[in-house]
């Protein structure tokens, strides 16, 4: 509603609902008019605030709605993801479970496999543990027969006449190498007591010119099973050293079945530091040590050969001392070469004795087992042999009244 303001001599104000006028001041009516400015700002306020909230509410409506058909959208986009995924993890779950039953199938066919294997491999081994526990029966039965045939042979001989089963060991052995391996070699007996003593055997061998390049004292010693009084090796080293020094020879070999059960003496055994160049070895390794000390000395040939040529020539006065000066020096450079080859030859020889040990440890295990067969055979008696068999205890009592000793 629009007022116009009166003018100073008439403040009339009709009312619009009634008609009736009535006369205001100046001041009650510019108060009037400044109500009614009021009220028209403030309804023209509120019918926009009211506009703006209706505005608002729409738009979060249209917000909401909008969010919400998103939500919609988007949880109809997850399900169906969730429906792929089950449906994924459904059928992994059944690949997985095909695979694990088909792995089990397959175990279950090697293990049965293998279970029919282990059956088949212990009859086997069934089979041939009965062969091999007759075959070792039989065995045994042969051994026994043997060393009851050793031991009625060892019952039979002296003691000197076992050193000369050895000694004609290991002649028999030489002899069988000796145009093959020592076609200028002498082998033979100690025959000269001119001194005291003699050994039993002396190995010398020659170049082809004649000369003596080594030379080697053998001493055989054995002993008897029921020996009383045990010998060891070492209680024949002085009279082996003699006798090699009083015959000239260069080494000493002591060839002895003494001390058997002895870890030192298995193969070759150097015992230098008791005698110089002195050597103990089992009766099988006879040939190797000749084969080796005369291997080693075979680069001293040239040596003596030398030596042995400056001996037989005739030196004149007057060039005795520059010849025998030139002698010593060759000499010396001589020596020292076959020194220095000696010295690779003992070398290869404990290189040597090493191999014989290993062959010597696999010796050693059936020489225990015949052993063994041997105690029981010397346990062996007549009346253990006819215990329960009256027909030959008649028999023996029989021989027994006649004279015969058949303990």
């Amino acid at each position: 509603m629009t007022t116009s303001k009166p003018s100073a001599a008439n403040n009339q104000i009709t009312c619009p609902h009634c008609g009736i006028a009535f006369t205001v001041d100046e001041a009650n009516y510019a108060d009037i008019v400044q109500q009614v400015r009021n009220a028209e700002f403030d309804a023209a306020l509120h019918a926009r605030l009211a506009e703006a909230e209706k505005v608002k509410t729409a738009e979060i409506a249209l917000a909401v709605a909008n969010a919400a058909q998103q939500f919609q959208e988007s949880n109809a986009k997850t399900n169906a993801e969730i429906l792929t995924l089950q449906a994924q993890l459904k059928s992994a779950s059944t690949e997985r479970k095909l695979a694990v039953a088909n792995a089990v199938a397959a175990t279950e066919k090697q293990l049965g496999e293998a279970q029919s294997r282990l059956e088949l491999d212990a009859a086997e081994q069934k089979f041939k543990d009965a062969a091999l526990k007759e075959s070792h029966t039989k065995d045994l039965a042969l051994k026994d027969e043997l060393i009851e045939r050793l031991k009625d042979m060892k019952a039979k001989l002296s003691v000197k006449l076992l050193g000369e089963t050895l000694e004609q060991h290991c002649d028999t052995e030489f002899n069988r190498m000796r145009s093959l391996a020592f076609p200028n070699a002498e082998f033979g007996k100690d025959n000269d007591a001119s001194t005291g003593t003699k050994g039993d055997y002396v190995f010398r061998d020659f170049s082809d010119d004649g000369v003596e390049y080594v030379s080697v004292m053998f001493e055989m010693k054995n002993e008897a099973d029921a020996s009383a009084t045990r010998k060891k090796n070492s209680d024949f080293f002085a009279k082996l050293d003699k006798d090699r020094n009083d015959k000239g020879c260069e080494y000493a070999v002591l060839v002895s079945m003494l001390e058997e059960d002895s870890d030192l003496y298995t193969g070759i055994t150097d015992v230098s530091h008791h005698y110089p160049k002195m050597f103990v070895v089992r009766p099988q390794f006879f040939l190797a040590i000749v084969a080796l000390l005369r291997n080693a000395a075979q680069d001293t040939i040239l040596v003596k050969a030398e030596l042995e040529q400056v001996k037989q020539q005739h030196i004149d006065i007057t060039d005795f001392e520059a010849e025998l000066d030139a002698f010593k020096s060759s000499f010396g450079r001589n020596y020292d070469l076959a020194k220095r080859k000696f010295d690779s030859a003992i070398k290869d020889i404990d290189v040597a004795i090493d191999r014989l040990q290993k062959v010597k440890e696999a010796l050693l295990g059936s020489e225990n087992n015949l052993r063994i067969a041997n105690d029981k055979a010397t346990a062996l008696t007549v009346k253990k042999l006819t215990k329960g068999n009256p027909t030959m205890q008649v028999k023996f009592a029989e021989l027994e009244e006649s004279g015969l000793d058949v303990a």
